[in-house]
C-alpha cells in the first residue's frame, strides 16, 4: 500500500482527501503547517506528497525547497493559487504537478497514479527506453525511429536526457535552460522552443499535434508515453 502525504490547513479538505485516499487503496498521513509538513515527510518517507501552498510556519514553496534538501519524493501541489507566477515558483522549487482548486478528486487521483507509475516504470537510469516510435538508448547516447538510427546534435541529446530522467514531471522553461545552457538569457529561451519543436519530429507521429512531448501553456514541457525498451 503505497502512503500519501497530505498537508493542507483546511481540516475539512484533509478529511476529504483522506477518505478519498482510502478509498483508491492509500494510505494517508497529514500535517497542517510547513514545519510540521517537512518533519512528516523526514520521518514517515511517504511515496507522495500532495502539498498545499497557503501554509502556516512557511510557506508551500519553501516546504518543497526543504524537502528536495533530503528527499526526491514526488510532489504536487494542491492550491487555491492559480497564476503562472505562482505555479513556476512552486515547479521551480522541486514540485512535480500542479492541481489548482477547486478540484476533481478523480483527477487528483489520476495524478497521483501516474506519479507512483512513473516511479515504478522508468527511472533515469533505465538503460533503454521507448518514447512513441522512438527507442533511447541512454548508455549508448543513441536514439532509433523504426529501427533506424537518427543523428541528434549534443545539445539536442542534453535536452532529450532531461526528459527522459524526468518522465512525466512537468519542467518548467527555467529548469531546462539551466540543465543544458547553464544559464537564462532571452536567445536560450527562444532556442529552447526551436530545439522541442525538432525533437518532436522525432519522437512524433503528427508534430505539430504531439502526444508525447506536451507543452505546458505559460510553464514548460511535459514528456509522457516513457517505457521501458526491453
Amino acid at each position: 500500500m503505497s502512503t500519501v502525504a497530505v498537508v493542507d490547513d483546511e481540516h475539512a479538505i484533509r478529511q476529504a482527501l483522506r477518505s478519498a485516499l482510502a478509498a483508491a487503496g492509500y494510505e494517508a498521513v497529514e500535517a497542517a503547517d510547513g514545519p510540521a509538513a517537512v518533519d512528516l515527510v523526514a520521518t514517515t518517507a511517504p511515496d507522495i506528497v500532495v502539498l498545499d501552498l497557503g501554509l502556516p510556519g512557511y510557506d508551500g514553496v519553501e516546504v518543497v525547497r526543504r524537502i528536495r534538501s533530503f528527499s526526491d519524493v514526488p510532489i504536487i501541489i494542491l492550491s487555491v493559487l492559480d497564476r503562472d507566477t505562482d505555479k513556476i515558483r512552486a515547479l521551480d522549487a522541486g514540485a512535480d504537478d500542479y492541481v489548482t482548486k477547486p478540484f476533481s478528486v478523480d483527477e487528483l487521483l489520476a495524478r497521483v497514479r501516474a506519479a507512483l507509475r512513473r516511479l515504478e516504470s522508468v527511472s533515469p537510469s533505465s538503460a533503454r527506453v521507448r518514447i512513441g516510435r522512438a527507442t533511447v538508448d541512454l548508455a549508448q547516447r543513441s536514439v532509433e525511429v523504426a529501427g533506424e538510427p537518427v543523428r541528434l546534435t549534443p545539445t539536442q541529446w542534453e535536452l532529450l536526457s532531461e526528459f527522459v530522467a524526468n518522465p512525466g514531471r512537468l519542467l518548467t522553461h527555467k529548469h531546462l535552460i539551466s540543465a543544458v545552457w547553464g544559464g537564462e538569457s532571452g536567445s536560450e529561451a527562444s532556442s529552447l522552443r526551436i530545439y522541442v519543436s525538432n525533437l518532436r519530429r522525432i519522437l512524433e507521429d503528427v508534430p505539430a499535434n504531439p502526444k508525447h512531448l506536451l507543452t505546458e501553456v505559460g510553464a514548460g514541457y511535459r514528456l509522457i508515453g516513457v517505457e521501458p525498451a526491453d
